[in-house]
């Protein structure tokens, strides 16, 4: 199949077409073809990649999240992937609410990515939601499309394929996970291609992963939650995730603090609500102003946060090194 390439190529109404000439011994098909074909002539542009998105926060859950920053988890996932892939196909669904569509193997392979969002889901809970979601990760694995989950994303994959998660141990990460590194296996893995020795990255949790499924790889660690990377595999499914936030904008950061507040200073993290307030307004302020070196100063941070293209690094090397060799593998770029 070929189509015009710009409209100006048609021929004009009531124009006559010039003919080509034809050499002698040419099949009659070359005849045909002779002069019905455009000068200039593109093949169909293969289709934009389809990206599944995943959100598992309540619908209470999901419309405080909307009137502090917004919009919900699953919708700022869909933001971030369009500033970082223009033109792909984005949907989003919620496997863990009651009526939603459950989806198949075969279903989930027509898409070239999933991505779960970060929720208050407690994956260790044995509450219908949970189950729901659990069974939609099986799935997203048995169908072999490549998955990304950040935060409860991460849980949900290490759950799903035979590991655990608990409440944090310690105090919450709030604002920013502080010194992650890297694990010799994850130096070399291509979710962590640019990463820092060691860096801080936006983060909100208050549970963690205890124990990772076997055969799973530690990528990244810190001294706060043993588990910052990892890469899952189940069947035909590889997995990869993160505990911290890579698709946040630190606006959205300083929302969760915001809405947490109450949790942080039961925490012992901060005295009083105004402390949370004067945190989450520094992290708002540098989101707005990246450049400002005053309050990146006084947050402790670096580039590997104020600068958008480090910040979504995993993202980035997640569609880079997985999805789009995948999707040329099915045939389909």
């Amino acid at each position: 199949m070929a189509r015009y390439l710009h409209p100006e190529q048609r021929p004009a109404k009531g124009r006559r077409r010039g003919r080509r000439r034809i050499r002698a011994g040419q099949p009659r098909s070359a005849r045909r073809l002779a002069g019905r074909c455009p000068a200039t002539i593109q093949p169909l542009m293969p289709p934009a990649p389809r990206f599944l998105i995943a959100e598992s926060e309540s619908a209470g859950a999901r419309e405080r999240r909307r009137q502090s920053v917004g919009r919900s988890s699953g919708e700022a996932y869909r933001a971030t992937l369009h500033g970082l892939h223009p033109g792909a196909e984005t949907e989003l669904v919620r496997p863990a609410e009651e009526g939603s569509p459950a989806f198949s193997a075969e279903a989930l392979e027509s898409y070239d990515a999933v991505f779960l969002s970060g929720s208050p889901l407690h994956v260790y809970d044995d509450a219908p939601e949970v189950r729901r979601q659990l069974a939609f990760m099986r799935a997203v694995f048995a169908s072999g499309t490549p998955s990304f989950g950040s935060c409860a994303g991460l849980q949900v994959a290490v759950a799903a394929a035979g590991g655990t998660v608990r409440k944090k141990q310690g105090a919450h990460e709030a604002g920013f996970a502080r010194r992650i590194t890297a694990t010799d296996a994850g130096r070399s893995h291509p979710l962590l291609d640019g990463r820092d020795t060691a860096w801080d990255a936006p983060a909100v949790h208050s549970d963690e992963v205890e124990r990772l499924p076997d055969g799973a790889v530690l990528l990244a660690s810190n001294p706060a939650s043993p588990v910052q990377a990892a890469e899952i595999r189940m069947g035909p499914g590889v997995f990869w995730g993160v505990q911290y936030h890579p698709e946040l904008p630190l606006q959205e950061i300083a929302g969760a603090l915001r809405r947490q507040a109450g949790g942080l200073v039961e925490q012992g993290l901060a005295r009083g609500p105004d402390d949370v307030e004067a945190v989450a307004g520094l992290i708002e302020a540098l989101g707005e102003a990246p450049d400002r070196q005053d309050l990146a100063w006084r947050l402790g941070v670096n580039a590997q946060v104020t600068d958008p293209a480090l910040r979504t690094l995993e993202l980035r090397n997640f569609i880079r090194h997985l999805v789009l060799p995948t999707r040329a593998e099915r045939g389909r770029g």
